[in-house]
């Protein structure tokens, strides 16, 4: 799993179209997609699923299992209404291939629900363009500020006011972190919680040229979408997800350089681009292009 801080966000996270899609967002107590279910989003109460495609559900009974095994209260996982009872199915195979029942909350949701993860923090739940029963999910923060004109006001004068059914408060939404799952281009990506969110969890599967007619067959995006898309959003930090193995690093970040302005070049990441891996000294030391081995 990379972990990342992004804007104030850290995200661990492992997304490669086709393999494994599983991030986790620690300080929010949410997971996106449990992949095959790593050590780092089993303490998670909430797992949100995109989809039911292997490389991002597979471990959906893993999870439940894990918390379970470990003593932890069971989880909730938020999938499609659509794909709820094929879940409650495969739990019930589960338990049967175990011979004891793995608990855990399956919610069945739609776009357009919302779900309370905490006191003012919700989960806001959109349609994406993939396949049936495909979702993208939003946190976002419900913040309350006193209204100028009653800064002055004493704590009982206040809650009086209240009592009478008098709005004191500006309501405020701070939409968080928003993950789009597999998904082609779509309206979703005007949806305020998702084009104004501090983080955006985007899929840009395909980056080279003779993959464009793969991306629109498989209702992805290709990196030439992104110009477009990102003259939409609003985001400060925008991550990418589920590049495919087809492309390597190197030519993706390429590809993006010459396609993406400077100003959107500052805000893109690749989630899986991380510093090259330097094996590390036996006492501790990186071994470095000028090491040289110990006299014999």
């Amino acid at each position: 799993m990379v972990d990342k801080r992004i804007g104030n966000v850290r995200i661990l996270g492992y997304s490669i179209a086709g393999e494994e899609t599983a991030i986790a967002v620690p300080e929010l107590n949410v997971a996106f997609d449990p992949g095959r279910a790593p050590a780092e989003i089993i303490p998670l109460d909430n797992l949100c699923v995109s989809h039911g495609h292997m490389d991002h559900a597979a471990g959906i009974a893993y999870y439940l299992s894990q918390r379970g095994f470990l003593g932890i209260a069971p989880g909730r996982v938020i999938i499609h209404r659509g794909l709820a009872q094929h879940v409650q199915r495969l739990m019930g195979v589960w338990a049967d291939l175990e011979g004891h029942h793995s608990p855990g909350l399956i919610e069945g949701v739609a776009g357009g629900d919302e779900i309370a993860l905490r006191r003012n923090l919700v989960l806001r739940i959109f349609d994406v363009v993939h396949c049936a029963g495909a979702l993208g999910f939003a946190v976002v923060e419900k913040r309350h500020k006193l209204k100028s004109e009653f800064a002055d006001h004493t704590g009982p004068q206040l809650v009086e006011l209240k009592k009478k059914g008098v709005d004191i408060h500006h309501h405020i939404e701070a939409p968080l972190v928003a993950y789009c799952g597999d998904t082609a281009v779509g309206d979703f990506l005007d949806l305020p919680s998702v084009r104004n969110a501090e983080v955006l969890l985007l899929e840009c599967t395909f980056f080279a040229a003779e993959h464009v007619s793969r991306a629109r067959a498989g209702r992805h995006i290709h990196v030439r979408d992104l110009p477009v898309i990102l003259r939409r959003l609003n985001n400060p930090n925008v991550v990418l997800t589920h590049l495919t193995r087809r492309t390597g690093m190197r030519e993706a970040k390429v590809a993006l350089r010459n396609c993406l302005s400077a100003a959107d070049l500052e805000r893109v990441t690749i989630l899986m681009d991380r510093p090259p891996y330097r094996p590390r000294h036996p006492r501790g030391r990186s071994l470095g292009e000028d090491h040289k081995p110990p006299p014999a």
